[in-house]
């Protein structure tokens, strides 16, 4: 097909493109450095508008329809971790046997690199001129999930009908994921010397059956035929105390609850609470804010709750984009979900937005060490993001 064949002409350059970004490390709150080089390709590209927005997600657009598609990708990574355990340089963008190894290679700079290009695609083609085209770069993603779009949406800095997502889904088509949310449990003791502890009200001690209810909690937690259960673990546990020679006067844990359908703050929240050791130890539990500064110095806060979403199976955008995929690939896509959290927490879970997510790259290898992305998964969603552009724009809304 004519889209393929110019995304695989294309592809020595995405490939370059790629690398550089890859090498450009960006951690949550620090990717001013890779949303330049986004910037300046994106310009190169042939973007007709590319502006960086107060939070710092870059976005480009084409056209000026007032149907308004957004293609988003997150330019934000998670740190490397142990570098014992990679065999590459995490920021090197090495290439072996057909593979871009790097963090963020797959986790989502890839996905990112074939949006700029699909949309390279299409100011040389044009789009309908019923069609803007926005495609964003967002910050902050690995810190705070949807607050980007958060940010762009209630700012109506962009205002669109539908989005598609480039995180990694292995170039199948994917409807939706599990929400999450952090949950954080308090107990409170009296401090005493700890060559007298009797003397005092252990908060630890108060805390220890809650994190064993807790625990037997978690394989009761509701389940979904598509989403699959809700899960509950504990991330963090820690204390305060005058000393270390002295007994705990506060303890607190921290829950990460993946919410599967149904599933909301007030319910999760409510089970916590209903424990019989939280209430005879008198705790407190509560969602707690993310407050962070972006690199631009821009404070949004956001409770950390990231609500679960579903693109139902029979909407427009979905049968859009299997229609896309056969003409494309001459077979049927596999529908599923994210296992995963992405931005569509914010555009679909909060906002009602229909999206949808299709992306090269597995997401198995998203956070881990050897973090890579197949180099032939680059060219095939470039083009996908331009058949399924030129679809929707045919579709009634």
């Amino acid at each position: 097909m004519a889209l393929l064949k110019r995304a695989l002409q294309l592809q020595p350059e995405l490939i370059a493109f790629l690398q550089d970004i890859v090498r450009i490390p960006s951690l949550s709150g620090e990717e001013e450095n890779v949303v330049q080089r986004i910037q300046a390709e994106m310009e190169k590209a042939g973007f007709e508008e590319v502006k960086i927005d107060a939070l710092g997600n870059v976005m480009g657009r084409l056209g000026r329809g007032r149907r308004v598609v957004a293609i988003d990708g997150h330019c934000d990574v998670v740190d490397v971790g142990n570098p014992d355990l990679w065999t590459v340089e995490p920021f090197g963008g090495e290439i072996r046997e057909g593979k871009l190894y790097g963090r963020g290679a797959c986790d989502q700079k890839g996905g990112i690199a074939s949006a700029v290009y699909a949309g390279k695609i299409l100011a040389e083609t044009g789009l309908p001129e019923d069609v803007t085209l926005w495609v964003v770069a967002s910050v902050m993603e690995e810190d705070c999930d949807g607050l980007c779009w958060k940010y762009i949406i209630e700012q109506q800095i962009i205002e669109p009908e539908l989005v598609l997502l480039t995180e990694p889904t292995n170039l199948n088509i994917y409807r939706g994921h599990r929400g999450r949310m952090e949950i954080q449990v308090q107990t409170t003791g009296i401090s005493a010397h700890g060559s007298a502890p009797e003397r005092g009200i252990n908060a630890i001690y108060k805390m220890a059956p809650i994190v064993q209810e807790i625990e037997r909690l978690h394989p009761r937690l509701t389940r979904d035929d598509f989403l699959g259960p809700g899960s509950l673990t504990i991330s963090d546990i820690r204390s305060t105390a005058p000393s270390l020679c002295a007994v705990a006067d506060s303890c607190t844990i921290h829950l990460d609850r993946r919410l599967t359908a149904g599933e909301t703050i007030d319910s999760c929240l409510k089970e916590i609470q209903s424990l019989n050791a939280f209430r005879k130890a008198d705790a407190r539990a509560w969602v707690p804010e993310y407050r962070r500064a972006s690199y631009r110095g821009t404070v949004y806060p956001m409770k950390k709750y990231y609500p679960t979403w579903v693109l139902p199976s029979d909407h427009p955008a979905l049968q859009t984009a299997i229609y896309s995929y056969r003409r494309l690939f001459h077979h049927a896509p596999r529908v599923d979900k994210w296992t995963f959290s992405t931005n569509g927490v914010a555009t679909m879970g909060l906002f009602q937005i229909p999206t949808i997510g299709f992306g090269p790259g597995n997401e198995v290898y998203a956070h881990a060490p050897d973090e890579h992305i197949p180099l032939d998964h680059l060219a095939k969603a470039t083009a996908f993001y331009v058949a399924f552009v030129l679809d929707w724009a045919k579709t009634g809304k």
